[in-house]
């Protein structure tokens, strides 16, 4: 057999997983919609009162809250997406935009992406984060005992690592969150780390397995709600069903659920859509209805 034919992950050849691990593949539109997301965020800042917090010593570690109004509300905090590599909260401010109508206050995470840090710093940097605001909530009228995670993509697997985090280490309760919502991300890093991705994330043996959700299910705390759309690439989707299946097996609460003719980055983008795929299922996370 020549070298190009031989599988290098269940049936897929090099050239095949590395196409896999590239959205950009299965989404014409996906220039598009990247440069879409900037634009989108620049009219919510404008439309949406927010505050600006540091939550670390380093200059990235910055996150947005965007208040609801009122006292004790739910608290939906972003991890965004860009392969690890690009994004920053600014591009994602109109995800609040679901979230704040619905009286959900929304924190929206800023952090160093690669090559100015790792996955695993990029992972401590999220969770500071998420610990400042399970101490400052009640700040700007949130309830730290309603807490609710959430990303996208790479979001979606640094989500699905927060929600295997021992937070007692952390200085935070062990059931730090209500519920999670990992939209098409990667549960396992075994495929993306054989992928042409381990060029520019290079994680060890130890941190790909730290940093695999699906290794970890017994710090799974609360209910987990799996989305990907059904015109992703096939091993994106292979590994939301296979997280959900994990999870069915160790008889922990979960949904899975597919969107239907969406890519990549149309999930993504139907947070911003009143009946869209990704906005019912962050609703479905906060317990609350889509706002007429």
């Amino acid at each position: 057999m020549a070298d190009a034919a031989k599988k290098v992950f269940l049936n897929y050849t090099q050239e095949e997983l590395d196409r896999a691990y590239d959205q950009r593949n299965w989404a014409p539109n996906a220039e598009e919609l990247i440069a879409l997301s900037p634009v989108k965020s620049a009219e919510t800042r404008k439309r949406l009162k927010f505050t600006s917090h540091s939550y670390g010593a380093s200059p990235d570690e910055t996150l947005d809250v965007f208040p609801a109004g009122g006292t004790n509300a739910p608290v939906a905090i972003f991890i965004h997406g860009g392969g690890w590599r690009n994004g920053t909260k600014e591009d994602y401010s109109f995800v609040a935009e679901a979230f704040v109508p619905a009286g959900v206050h929304c924190v929206v995470l800023n952090f160093h992406n690669i090559p100015e840090a790792r996955i695993p710093e990029m992972a401590e940097k999220i969770r500071r984060g998420i610990v400042w605001t399970y101490k400052n909530a009640k700040s700007f009228g949130g309830d730290p005992g309603r807490l609710h995670v959430l990303g996208h993509s790479s979001g979606g697997h640094l989500c699905s690592v927060m929600l295997t985090t021992d937070w007692t280490k952390y200085g935070a309760p062990a059931r730090l969150f209500r519920s999670g919502l990992v939209g098409s991300g990667m549960y396992d890093l075994e495929a993306p780390m054989l992928s042409a991705r381990s060029q520019y994330a290079k994680v060890t043996k130890e941190e790909e397995h730290a940093l695999s959700a699906m290794r970890h299910l017994d710090l799974v705390h609360c209910p987990i709600i799996i989305g990907y759309g059904d015109k992703e690439s096939p091993d994106f989707q292979r590994q939301g069903r296979d997280f959900a299946a994990a999870l069915k097996k160790a008889g922990l609460a979960h949904e899975l659920h597919v969107g239907p003719g969406l890519n990549h980055f149309e999930v993504m983008h139907s947070i911003s859509e009143q009946n869209g795929f990704f906005r019912k299922l962050a609703m479905k996370l906060v317990g609350a209805t889509v706002p007429a």
